[in-house]
């Protein structure tokens, strides 16, 4: 089992900063990859951005050049630094682990871009 907890979450105005966290915990020597996701309100959850343990990263073309996914292995964190945030970056963030082949899933954390 692996436990994850995700913090950063706020309200920012448009072209802002936010960094999200997602601590894991648990049997955590085996993760093949973390990543972020997000859900819009009436919209299907979609991968923002994911890391390997090997620290190779994935982002979706709609955050690229404006978030970067980073983990910390000593402190079991993964870092989601979202720049130039727009009204349409609006959504839950959820973190995501993948230890073959199970999906763990944080509770998700609430990212609000006003215009």
């Amino acid at each position: 089992q692996v436990q994850l907890v995700e913090s950063g979450g706020g309200l920012v105005q448009a072209g802002g900063s936010l960094r999200l966290s997602c601590a894991a915990s648990g049997i955590i020597f085996n993760i093949n990859a973390m990543g972020w996701y997000r859900q819009a309100p009436g919209k299907e959850r979609e991968l923002v951005a994911a890391i390997t343990s090997g620290s190779g990263t994935n982002y979706a073309d709609s955050v690229k050049g404006r978030f970067t996914i980073s983990r910390d292995n000593d402190k079991n964190t993964v870092y989601l630094q979202m720049n130039s945030l727009k009204p349409e970056d609006t959504a839950v963030y959820y973190c995501n682990a993948v230890s073959w082949p199970y999906d763990y899933w944080g509770q998700g954390t609430q990212v609000t871009v006003s215009s």
